[in-house]
């Protein structure tokens, strides 16, 4: 099995580029399951979970051709008479519920089976349910599936979300494109993917408008048309390249970013003494005068993102004081704290908080990605830990960041990827 071998890096320098956001372009390549026509996205990742979506796409029906070298893929609904997506394949990822959506509202029929994923925490799937069951959808759950029928048309309504879920708004703002009538979802995900994905439905020509407000409106069309788009770039990845140029106290460039998206991030780094300087298209990120500690708590957006979490704690276990990060949405996302404490790190839990205390350096070890963020958090310690890391479970980290290593050895990153 794969695995990363990172040993100490100071000095980083250069220019590293963040690539689309695989929390958009998943979504996207669902909701082409809409189209009437062929969809062309743009700026989409090489990442293990494009490769879930193309094959579940492909499953449902949909004729996919990915460019992996111009990041360009082409959708088109060739079949739209399927509408059962198997475990096989949904077990692979999360984010593949997301497709009853679009069936719902297109095929008037969805049996997804239950989906998989990164193990940190239970992201039921009721808000979704509601949701649908607003909508007029007839909703069964058995046998590690989730079926979903209509019997004439969907119907706008109004929703409210318990929880401002990701999800479940993306899954309600794509059924409710076609629905008859106007639906209000009303607590709604604020996240720039959600503003991304409107966007992408928009051109496809549905009718919404507050996407990236906490109330959506999306008054139902007939149909939606194949279109041409350009996918938002990531977040996360940009934030965990900010990361590693303050961890290794140096001075890189982050190039293709939105730093509206990147406010929460910045503002804490700048909080810790980081200077950060917008130019172009990307930041510049300057820690060569070191750093502070800042406490953090995990919200949704526009709040900190859980999803930098880990990488934050990574940072602060070798920052002097005591600092205290909370985590508000997800239950285990504090599983990879016991890898970072076999290298040295000093961190107690309590509930849905850690307490970390910076200490003088870093052990290298061996060590298990638990998750996606977290295998990105082990590779920024292991870039200022003494000796040699070694990270293993690292098809984790493939599911969210296109060639990590060779992308930090392009600014000085002691890192390779060695198969075993």
């Amino acid at each position: 099995m794969d695995k990363f071998v990172v040993e100490t890096s100071p000095n980083l320098q250069g220019s590293i580029r963040v690539s689309g956001a695989k929390n958009s372009v998943l979504i996207i390549m669902a909701a082409s399951l809409l189209a009437e026509g062929e969809c062309v996205i743009e700026d989409v990742p090489n990442l293990l979970d494009v490769h879930v979506m193309i094959d579940l796409l492909r499953s449902l029906g949909s004729e996919v051709h990915y460019d992996i070298e111009k990041e360009q893929l082409t959708t088109k609904v060739i079949d739209p008479t399927i509408t059962d997506a198997s475990y096989e394949l949904t077990n692979r990822m999360r984010a593949s519920i997301v497709v009853m959506g679009p069936l719902l509202a297109r095929r008037k029929r969805a049996n997804v089976a239950l989906p998989g994923g990164c193990p940190i925490g239970a992201r039921p799937i009721d808000l979704h349910l509601k949701g649908f069951r607003r909508l007029g959808v007839n909703v069964e759950i058995g046998h590690g599936y989730v079926e979903g029928r209509v019997d004439g048309d969907m119907h706008g309504n109004t929703i409210y979300l318990d929880f401002p879920s990701v999800g479940a708004t993306e899954n309600i703002l794509m059924a409710a494109t076609l629905a008859k009538g106007t639906t209000i979802i009303e607590n709604a995900a604020q996240e720039p993917e959600i503003t991304d994905l409107a966007s992408f439905l928009t051109k496809m020509g549905a009718n919404i408008s507050g996407a990236g407000t906490s109330t959506i409106r999306i008054k139902g069309v007939e149909k939606l048309k194949g279109v041409r788009h350009q996918v938002i770039p990531d977040r996360i990845e940009a934030g965990t390249y900010m990361v590693a140029s303050v961890i290794t106290k140096s001075k890189i460039f982050v190039d293709n970013v939105l730093p509206t998206h990147l406010r929460p991030l910045i503002s804490k780094l700048e909080e810790a003494g980081v200077i950060i300087t917008p130019e172009g298209n990307g930041l510049y990120v300057d820690a060569r005068n070191g750093y502070k500690g800042v406490d953090i708590t995990t919200l949704p957006y526009p709040g900190f993102p859980t999803d930098m979490q880990a990488q934050f704690m990574a940072m602060l276990t070798v920052c002097e004081g005591v600092h205290r990060i909370r985590e508000t949405i997800f239950e285990n996302r504090f599983m990879y704290v016991n890898e970072l404490m076999r290298m040295g790190a000093k961190i107690n839990i309590d509930g849905s908080s850690a307490m970390v205390s910076g200490v003088n350096h870093l052990e290298g070890a061996q060590v298990k990605s638990t998750d996606l963020r977290a295998g990105a958090a082990l590779i920024l310690a292991g870039l200022v830990a003494k000796g040699k890391t070694e990270v293993f479970e690292i098809h984790h980290v493939d599911r969210g960041f296109v060639s990590i290593e060779k992308k930090l050895q392009s600014i000085g990153a002691n890192i390779k990827r060695v198969q075993g």
